[in-house]
C-alpha cells in the first residue's frame, strides 16, 4: 500500500519581497542625502604623514588660554585681521596654517576661519601626528 502526500513543497524562491526592501532602501538614502547642508565649511585636515602641497604663508596659533600667535607674535583676536591683511598683501594665493589645541572651543577657530573666508585666504587646519 503506497501513501501519498497531496501537499507538494514548493521548491521555488519569490524575489518580489527582496526587490521591494532594495528599492525603499534606495529611497531612503536618496531621500536623506539630500539633507546633508552643502553650504557647510569645507576644511583640509592633512594626515600626519602627508605634506600640504601648496605654500602657507602665515601660520596663525591659539593656544589653551586663548592667546592668538601670528607667525609667533602675539596679537589680540581684534588685531589678527589688519596684520593678516599686512602679511598678505602681495601674495598672489595666500595660504594660512592654523595650528589650535584640542582643548580650544571651537567657536574660537570659526572665529579665525571666518576672517580668512571674508578675505578669500585658504586655510590649513593643522593636525599633529597619530
Amino acid at each position: 500500500m503506497a501513501l501519498r502526500t497531496k501537499n507538494k513543497v514548493s521548491t521555488n524562491f519569490n524575489m518580489a519581497s527582496m526587490t521591494d526592501i532594495v528599492f525603499l532602501l534606495l529611497i531612503f538614502f536618496v531621500i536623506t542625502s539630500t539633507l546633508i547642508s552643502p553650504n557647510a565649511l569645507k576644511l583640509l585636515l592633512p594626515k600626519s604623514s602627508s605634506k600640504t602641497l601648496t605654500k602657507q604663508t602665515v601660520s596663525i596659533s591659539i593656544s589653551k588660554e586663548l592667546d592668538y600667535y601670528v607667525n609667533l607674535q602675539k596679537v589680540t583676536f581684534e588685531t589678527i585681521e589688519p596684520e593678516l591683511q599686512k602679511q598678505l598683501a602681495g601674495e598672489i594665493e595666500p595660504g594660512i596654517i592654523l595650528h589650535a589645541e584640542k582643548s580650544v572651543p571651537i567657536e574660537e577657530v570659526v572665529k579665525v576661519m571666518d576672517i580668512a573666508n571674508r578675505n578669500k585666504y585658504k586655510m590649513v587646519l593643522a593636525t599633529s601626528p597619530k
